[in-house]
């Protein structure tokens, strides 16, 4: 229209230019500090690469011994509790507890006066017994060449036929009777019946016993038994006369030997376990009936295999594996592993000796990661 002006458009431009110059900065500079942090995240990522600290073990062949570890208890080998087999008082004991004896030892008297009467009686009714019998003997001889002369009758042959036969029987009686008061007076003595150790007296001198008392127990420790059990899964690698080995608390790091001598018929319904025994030679008498012991029964001979300390071990479901030091690496291998000895354990495959097992640190492992060998 006439009269209006055209506004004017050159400082708009020069505002927009400036406007677009800022904005273009700004990119820039925002593009420039994401380089500059990917750079250092890339940085510190290549810092932070992890190296883990382990323990390496040289894994090799060694010679082992299969055997079934256990526990049990020494016991004596016999126990016998010794009575009186005859009323009386008893005059003396001579043994103690502790006190050792030997098969025979006199352990104690009853006091045998009645006894030494009874055999003194015997042998007087014995000796006249044999009087008697004798005296009809030759009378029989007599009377049966009378008898064949017709010289006496034969009533008087057998009467006195009757009275030899009494009399053989008296005599026999009258032996029977001395006997009998000679093993009286002889039980008057009480003897050992084994070898071993008084464990328990129960009388004094002066006290009056009846047949069948306990007076004294006596135990065997030389040999002992090693009673113990073992599980129903481990019972079809026993047989008698395997050997056997254990450790007792009074003697620390000493193994005492023995052998497997019984195996029981059944095993207990409640701990599905079996009872076994070993007999154990004990000449010094230092091991004593009670000892708690670690047991160890070797079901095979001797053999060469790789073992590896049962720790370096992982098992993951059902595959079992172990790591190995590979240089600066950690190589993960799966194996395969039998019979367990103590702290180490068998592998029966994976593993040819010569190789770098990892036991310390293994656990947060995986293969190919970094490791730095500590000594």
């Amino acid at each position: 229209m006439a009269g209006q002006k055209t506004p004017a458009r050159g400082p708009r431009r020069c505002g927009d230019r400036a406007g677009t110059g800022f904005i273009l900065f700004i990119a820039a500079a925002l593009y420039l500090a994401f380089l500059s942090t990917g750079c250092a995240k890339k940085e510190d990522t290549v810092k932070a690469e992890k190296v883990s600290n382990v323990k390496v073990w040289p894994v090799e062949k060694k010679t082992v011994r299969p055997s079934i570890d256990t526990i049990g208890s020494l016991m004596p080998n016999e126990e016998v509790i010794i009575s009186s087999e005859v009323d009386g008082i008893l005059k003396d004991i001579r043994v103690d507890e502790g006190t050792p004896v030997e098969k025979g030892t006199v352990l104690a008297r009853v006091d045998d006066t009645d006894y030494r009467l009874a055999v003194d009686t015997a042998e007087a009714v014995l000796r006249q017994a044999e009087a008697n019998f004798m005296n009809l003997t030759a009378e029989k001889k007599r009377k049966e060449a009378l008898f064949k002369e017709e010289l006496v009758t034969s009533q008087q042959f057998d009467d006195v036929s009757t009275r030899l036969t009494v009399a053989a029987r008296e005599l026999d009686r009258a032996k029977f009777a001395l006997s009998l008061s000679k093993d009286r007076l002889g039980k008057s003595t009480i003897s050992s019946p084994i070898k071993g150790i008084v464990k328990e007296r129960k009388v004094t001198a002066g006290d009056f016993i009846r047949a069948g008392m306990p007076i004294l127990t006596i135990v065997q420790i030389d040999p002992l038994k090693l009673s113990f059990t073992i599980t129903e899964k481990d019972v079809g690698a026993l047989k008698v006369g395997q050997d056997v080995v254990f450790m007792v608390d009074p003697y620390p790091g000493r193994e005492f030997n023995g052998s497997l001598s019984i195996i029981y018929p059944s095993l207990d319904e409640r701990t599905r376990s079996l009872k076994a025994e070993a007999l154990v030679g004990n000449p010094s008498l230092e091991l004593k009936p009670g000892f708690f012991a670690r047991v160890k029964v070797y079901t095979s001979k001797p053999k060469e295999a790789i073992v590896i300390p049962a720790t370096s071990v992982l098992y993951e479901g059902t595959t079992v594996r172990v790591f190995l030091g590979d240089g600066k690496t950690a190589r993960e291998r799966p194996i395969k592993i039998g019979e367990k000895y103590g702290d180490m354990i068998e592998v029966t495959e994976g593993l040819f000796g010569g190789e770098s097992l990892i036991v310390v640190g293994q656990n947060n492992l995986t293969d190919g990661v970094r490791i730095n060998v500590v000594k």
